[in-house]
């Protein structure tokens, strides 16, 4: 049977089934579950493996009826979404609006000022943002608002809520997040833009505007020159730009303009907000789209989640049927089909176990047997070269009770490294120390930070 091709949304779905499992498995019904096929083989496949999980969160959410409180956090982020982009509307229209002066004029500079000089802050800080991986600059303070809002209810415990947790944490954090928050940040700005430069376009349609411009602190060339500048690119555009005696007699206090300067600094006035505002940021956004795309394709769900790890032995473990071997009492009644435990679940039998630093107090499974335990130079030499030489995986047992510091994993990285095969890690507990949710998800990070793989993490 072909795996089929899971998506983003699947994830960020299975992601929220989880959240939810974590905290409300008792208000939860798993009648549709309980059949749910296991894998044909014993053999790990991560697409495959996500394909089952998507399978059952989909019987999850059907059967327990989550798929409104699922699609809630999306509804709530469009929902901020527009209301940013009014903002933004609003914004631009008042920053063209405060531009136009009480006598017919329009304080070109100023204009050009509040429309493109903001515009050009939030780019270089995005700009700075993405090169340093800084998210607070490359986000933008109101698209971190509009992520922020709905979601910092941390301690509510409804399904809702965790549901929109999930959501925030998969879609508005790390990559994913960062070209999300960065798209909404330059549809905010193109907004802003493009709302400015209509409202001028209808008022410079309705009314007759002299363009003006002044300076207290800078010499008298300085805008002038400014204007040939900015209006180089505009000229190479095929686009004409008011030349040296317009500028000069557009000062403030100068005579009145005639029709042909008028539409001079029109066209300049346009040009400029396009060429230095809104192009540039239609370019990022292109970019962001494509990278938001890159990371949701690149996003993988974190499979050293204790949650994960159990799922893992359940539903991809191979499926073994015997008959009983005992009489049957009911005569003539076809032997009835067992399941055995999960075959990839079980410790391969041909395995190589080595202790690190175990006491007396910790047993090994019965059907393993400790070849060495690590716990000083002399053993950790002994066990180097007995490795390098093995003919079977490597079986390495940890007492899981026991907080994994920086020299337990510099030890078991180092004999990782010597073996020649995919590693196993063993987490041996005793009755009189045990083991928490919190110090397991410690080894099992230990474990991804040493190379050994997700569904070779075995606890007993």
């Amino acid at each position: 049977m072909p795996v089929k091709k899971h998506t983003f949304d699947d994830l960020v779905r299975i992601e929220q089934v989880r959240k939810i499992e974590s905290a409300k498995a008792e208000d939860l019904s798993y009648a549709s579950i309980q059949e749910l096929p296991r894998s044909a083989n014993g053999d790990f496949n991560y697409a495959d493996f996500i394909q089952r999980l998507n399978t059952r969160a989909k019987r999850l959410i059907q059967e327990n009826t989550l798929n409104d409180a699922l699609q809630q956090p999306h509804r709530q982020f469009i929902r901020a979404r527009r209301i940013c982009l009014g903002v933004a509307v609003i914004l631009g229209g008042l920053a063209a609006s405060q531009a136009v002066g009480d006598y017919s004029t329009l304080n070109i500079y100023w204009l050009l000022a509040v429309l493109l000089g903001f515009n050009l802050i939030s780019l270089l800080l995005w700009i700075s943002g993405i090169t340093l991986n800084l998210q607070s600059l490359s986000s933008g303070i109101v698209a971190q608002l509009a992520s922020w809002l709905p979601y910092r209810h941390k301690k509510d415990p409804t399904i809702a809520s965790l549901a929109s947790h999930a959501w925030w944490e998969s879609c508005l954090t790390g990559d994913v997040g960062k070209w999300r928050i960065s798209v909404l940040t330059h549809k905010f700005w193109l907004t802003y833009l493009i709302a400015g430069m209509v409202l001028l376009i209808l008022l410079m349609l309705a009314k007759q505007y002299n363009f003006i411009w002044g300076t207290t602190l800078l010499p008298d060339s300085t805008l002038p020159r400014l204007t040939q500048i900015l209006g180089t690119p505009l000229e190479a555009m095929g686009l004409k730009i008011p030349d040296d005696p317009q500028t000069v007699a557009s000062r403030i206090g100068v005579s009145k303009q005639d029709a042909e300067t008028r539409m001079a600094w029109a066209t300049f006035l346009i040009g400029a907000l396009l060429v230095y505002g809104i192009f540039p940021r239609l370019l990022v956004l292109g970019l962001s789209l494509v990278m938001q795309k890159w990371s949701e394709h690149r996003f993988k769900l974190d499979l050293y989640l204790p949650y994960y790890i159990e799922l893992r032995q359940r539903l991809m473990a191979r499926e073994v049927k015997a008959e009983v071997i005992d009489a049957d009492p009911l005569a003539g009644v076809k032997p009835a089909e067992v399941t055995l435990p999960p075959a990839n679940v079980a410790i391969p039998s041909n395995a190589q176990a080595f202790g690190i630093e175990l006491d007396q107090a910790t047993n090994w499974p019965e059907s393993v047997t400790c070849r060495l335990n690590i716990i000083d130079q002399d053993s950790h030499d002994e066990a180097i070269a007995l490795i390098k030489n093995l003919n079977g995986p490597l079986l390495l047992g940890v007492a899981a009770h026991r907080l994994p510091d920086r020299g337990v994993q510099r030890l078991i990285k180092e004999l990782v490294d010597s073996s020649n095969g995919k590693p196993w890690l063993i987490l041996l507990s005793k009755p009189s120390a045990p083991v928490t949710n919190a110090r397991e998800f410690a080894w099992f990070r230990l474990a991804e930070a040493c190379g050994i793989p997700a569904e070779h993490v075995i606890t007993q």
